[in-house]
C-alpha cells in the first residue's frame, strides 16, 4: 500500500508492523468481520462470496489510502502541458480513458498514492483504480440499477489485491473482478470500461485537447516517486500473497489479461508479445510498442525500465475497437482465474 515511503523492503517491514499494530488494537485476527465491525459497523458481514480468512490487512486503515473524490485537471494545449502535467515525462504510465468526446489521463505518478479516483466522463460516473501490488488499471462504471456509488479503500487486499468499498452501502469489492465479496452488494459487479495503460506521448498525441489529472495538493505527497522500489524485480515474490504460484512463468511477470468472451479469460505474457509485436487470437489483436516506464521499478517513475505499451482491440467488420484489458502479474491472474490459461510461448 502507498503510504509508505523507500524502498520496497522497507515497505514491508512497516505495513507488516502496521498491520500487526492494528490486529493487536483489535485485540484480534485480522480475518475475522468481529472485529472488523468496530471499523465497519454498517458492513453487513453475514453476506459475502469469499472466505475471511483469505482477507488481510495491508497496514492503512479504512481510507488511510486516501480515494480522490473531487479530482483537478489541467487541459493540453495543442498536446502541450502546461501547470502541474508539465512535470510529467513522456514516457509516465497514464491510464487513459475516453467516452465521447471526453478523454482524461490518470497518471500513476498521481494514483500509485490514492489507488481511487471517482470521477464522471462522457456523462458516465466511473471509478478509476490502481493497485500497485498487482499493477492492475482499471476503470468501472459505477452505476449499480441506476444507483451512483462513490469508493473508498478499506486497507484490505486479497490475493495481494486492492480490496475496496462502496460509501453508500460500505460492502466490500475485489479491484481485479469489480465484483462485491462482502456487504449488502455482494454478487453484483461493476462494467469494465475499456481504457489503456499507455504512456502520456501517446495520450497527448491522441487526445491534444485531453485532459490530465494533477494533484489537488501537490505537496500533499511525494508525486513523481514510487515507494515500491524494485517491487516487479525478477525474483522478487508478491506481497501478503500465499496461494498458488502459476506454473511456467515467473510469479511477477507482467502478463496481458482479457476477457475474450463472456466468462472466458485469458492472459498473454508481455515478453511473448514483446517479442511478437501483435499477437491475434480470433477477433482479437493485441499489439505492443516501446515507450512506457514501469511505475514499480526505481525510486523516480520516470526513470523506470521500458516495459512497453499494450493495445488490446476486438475487430468489428472493418474496424478495431478498443476492449477492456490488464496489464497485470502473472501470479494476480493464476490466483482470481485459476482455470484460465497464460499463453507464454510462440506455439500456445
Amino acid at each position: 500500500m502507498a503510504s509508505f515511503v523507500g524502498n520496497f523492503p522497507r515497505l514491508i517491514a512497516l505495513t507488516a508492523v502496521f498491520g500487526l499494530l492494528m490486529d493487536a488494537s483489535l485485540a484480534t485476527l485480522s480475518a475475522d468481520p468481529i472485529s472488523w465491525r468496530l471499523e465497519w459497523p454498517r458492513t453487513d458481514f453475514s453476506k459475502h462470496s469469499v472466505p475471511f480468512a483469505g482477507i488481510k490487512s495491508g497496514g492503512p486503515p479504512k481510507d488511510g489510502i486516501p480515494a480522490i473524490d473531487a479530482p483537478r485537471f489541467e487541459r493540453l494545449a495543442d498536446g502541450k502541458a502546461t501547470g502541474s502535467s508539465a512535470a510529467l515525462g513522456g514516457a509516465d504510465p497514464v491510464i487513459a480513458l475516453s467516452i465521447g468526446e471526453d478523454a482524461r489521463a490518470y497518471p500513476l505518478r498521481v494514483l500509485i498514492w490514492h489507488e481511487i479516483a471517482n470521477d464522471i466522463v462522457g456523462g458516465t460516473p466511473v471509478v478509476v483504480t490502481y493497485c500497485p501490488l498487482c499493477n492492475a488499471a482499471l476503470v468501472f462504471e459505477r452505476v449499480i440499477d441506476g444507483r451512483v456509488l462513490d469508493f473508498g479503500t478499506t486497507g484490505k487486499l486479497r490475493n495481494s489485491d486492492l480490496v475496496m468499498y462502496d460509501r453508500q452501502t460500505e460492502s466490500w469489492w475485489q479491484q481485479f473482478t469489480g465484483e462485491a465479496i462482502a456487504g449488502a452488494m455482494t454478487g453484483r459487479h461493476l462494467r469494465l470500461i475499456p481504457s489503456r495503460l499507455e504512456s502520456f506521448d501517446r495520450f497527448r498525441h491522441r487526445f491534444p485537447r485531453g485532459q490530465v489529472l494533477v494533484p489537488s495538493n501537490p505537496n500533499a505527497r511525494n508525486y513523481g516517486r514510487n515507494p515500491y522500489v524494485g517491487y516487479d524485480s525478477t525474483g522478487q515474490k508478491p506481497f501478503l500473497y500465499d496461494g498458488s504460484l502459476p506454473e511456467g512463468i515467473e510469479p511477477m511477470e507482467r502478463v496481458v489479461a482479457v476477457e475474450v468472451v463472456p466468462g472466458r479469460h485469458e492472459a498473454w505474457a508481455l515478453a511473448l508479445l514483446r517479442r511478437s509485436g501483435a499477437i491475434e487470437s480470433a477477433d482479437l489483436l493485441l499489439q505492443w510498442q516501446p515507450g512506457q516506464t514501469s511505475a514499480l521499478d526505481k525510486a523516480t517513475i520516470s526513470a523506470g525500465r521500458d516495459v512497453g505499451n499494450v493495445i488490446v482491440q476486438k475487430r468489428q467488420g472493418d474496424e478495431l475497437v478498443d476492449v477492456p484489458y490488464d496489464v497485470t502479474f502473472a501470479f494476480v491472474f493464476h490466483a482470481f482465474r485459476p482455470n484460465s490459461p497464460i499463453y507464454n510461448n510462440a506455439s500456445d
